[in-house]
Order: structure tokens, then sequence, then C-alpha cells
């Protein structure tokens, strides 16, 4: 594990920390070219209450505005967790060069986990994948937001409130 895949986890881990702080589940994303981070995101499907505003997906849209293409050819993505189909999917078609990612996602990973689609030499475009880097930090956010949502929701059910988020 290098000392740059850990700054730039760092980076997503900071963009994890804010969706914590609005309920979002708390996953980070940060594009890099060169040694510049181009773009920054963070989950916020339950803000937008749309499916697709993942992390690396939102990213992925900053970076296409910032370059003024949708070819993000000499990129890497640094993620918290490990992409889901449809984030790997628009991963793929962006061009990026290569993926890091902290933990693994064993209900929904393509990059290694249940299958690894960026890596798949079918598609006309693969990605590099590196994986673990800062994993416990990127499990642990995760850990303690589904803990505290399971404490919340217990909580809840007990004074009978429904639907509180």
């Amino acid at each position: 594990m290098g000392i740059r895949e850990e700054q730039y986890m760092k980076e997503a881990l900071k963009e994890a920390e804010k969706a914590a702080a609005i309920q979002e589940v708390p996953i980070g994303a940060v594009i890099v070219i060169g040694d510049e981070i181009i773009a920054r995101a963070h989950n916020l499907r339950e803000t937008s209450q749309n499916a697709i505003t993942h992390a690396e997906t939102m990213a992925i849209q900053k970076a296409c505005e910032k370059l003024g293409t949708w070819r993000l050819e000499g990129a890497e993505l640094y993620v918290t967790l490990e992409p889901c189909p449809m984030c790997s999917g628009a991963i793929i078609l962006s061009r990026i060069e290569k993926v890091i990612y902290g933990a693994k996602d064993p209900k929904a990973g393509c990059a290694g986990t249940l299958m690894n689609l960026l890596e798949d030499e079918r598609f006309n475009h693969q990605c590099e994948v590196v994986s673990g880097i800062l994993s416990e930090e990127c499990g642990g956010i995760l850990s303690r937001f589904f803990k505290t949502l399971r404490e919340r929701k217990k909580l809840e059910k007990r004074m009978g409130f429904s639907d509180c988020k």
C-alpha cells in the first residue's frame, strides 16, 4: 500500500463523512488525474431520492463536466466501498484507468467480490483494480453508520414512531 493511495483514500473518507453527516450511507469517492483531485462526491441517494446518485457516479459526472469530455482516460477513482454493478458500468464506460477501493462489498461488489466487471476482458475497456486500501477505516465508517441506524430504528419502534429519519 502506497502513501499516495492512502492520501487519496483519506480524501474519499472525508467525502464519506459528509454523507454520514446528512444520514446518507457513508461512501465517498474522489477522481484523480496526475496529482490533482478533479472531482469529489459522496452518496446522495436518500437526499435526492434518485437510485443513481452513488458517490462514484456523482464523481464521474463532476469530472466529465470539469474536463468537458466523457472520456476520463488516465483517471484514478478512489472509493471507500467496492463499486456496485451500476457504478462499475459507469467506470468502464467513462474509461477510468484505475479503481482503488477500501472495503469489500459482499452484497453488491463488482470489482472482485461477487464478480469483477472492471477487469472483464469481454468489455472493450478494463480498469486496473486495487483493493483493501485503508479497508479498516472504510469498513468502520459503514459499520458504525449501520449500527447507529439499527439502534435508532429499535428505539423508534419501542417509542411507537415510524418512518423517522
